[in-house]
């Protein structure tokens, strides 16, 4: 099917997409600010993580589905589709070397899809803590 937007139309609504503060991301930091767990989220890392506990060196990143190819949710666009598979594939080797240089850094790297937030958030944040307080444990003299 053809898409029903002018080429400019498409352009302006995907130009509106954010890339930060999206809606798994906010819910995610709720629900961890909700369990007493504090972060930044403004840094200077590396990719730009979602979330940040500097001091238990954990950097947790929401990947969306579609945005960084889901296996289980990413649908390929039928218009422009080469265009597309070389962007999320851009997107997927930028985010094995964001993860290679955040750990050889000695950070912890956490990547969460949007589905996992919206399906399994009590699991997401059950993980996130438990990887916290191990990387603060670590971290103690």
């Amino acid at each position: 099917m053809a898409d029903v937007l002018t080429e400019k139309q498409r352009s302006y609504c995907m130009s509106r997409i954010r890339g930060r503060d999206t809606g798994p991301e906010l819910t995610l930091r709720r629900a961890v600010w909700a369990e007493g767990l504090r972060y930044r989220v403004r840094n200077r890392l590396k990719g730009r993580p979602d979330i940040v506990f500097a001091s238990a060196r954990v950097a947790v990143f929401v990947d969306g589905c579609f945005w960084h190819g889901c296996p289980a949710h990413s649908v390929k666009p039928k218009t422009r589709a080469a265009f597309w598979a070389e962007k999320i594939d851009r997107n997927k080797a930028r985010d094995t070397e964001i993860r290679t240089v955040l750990r050889r850094e000695g950070w912890t790297v956490l990547r969460f899809w949007e589905h996992e937030i919206e399906g399994a958030l009590l699991r997401v944040v059950a993980r996130v803590r438990a990887t916290v307080e191990k990387g603060m444990a670590r971290n103690q003299p």
